[in-house]
């Protein structure tokens, strides 16, 4: 995603932006040297961003807690800046939310398995 800002917009430096997306200054530093966020520079060199730096964060902390690497987070953002897809992002996509969809039925079988341990511990204390 490159960051070029109108001339209007106010830009943020990095600590705006990792307030903003809860996460460290060190990880929007991550995500810079992965080339997932890209930062203009002051004419003193501190990094700055523009306001949809915020939600990109928060949406790479989602994807990488979901388990996408960087690298595949990288294929994504097109997707998200262009608002369209050709036919191997649309598959890489469907393949991405089958994979989640599939540990979120585990994990939902785990939480089920977990009631049922506490339902028959809340009747045998």
């Amino acid at each position: 995603m490159t960051v070029t800002a109108a001339a209007s917009e106010r830009l943020i430096r990095i600590g705006e932006v990792a307030r903003g997306a809860g996460v460290s200054v060190r990880a929007v530093r991550y995500y810079e040297q992965q080339g997932l966020l890209i930062a203009e520079r002051s004419p003193s060199g501190q990094r700055l961003y523009r306001q949809d730096a915020i939600a990109l964060v928060r949406f790479f902390q989602q994807m990488f807690a979901a388990g996408l690497t960087s690298r595949r987070i990288s294929e994504l953002l097109p997707c998200w800046d262009a608002g369209h897809t050709d036919a191997q992002q649309r598959a890489m996509l469907r393949a991405e939310r089958e994979r989640i969809q599939a540990k979120i039925d585990d994990l939902q079988a785990t939480l089920d398995h977990l009631d049922q341990v506490i339902a028959i511990t809340d009747t045998h204390p």
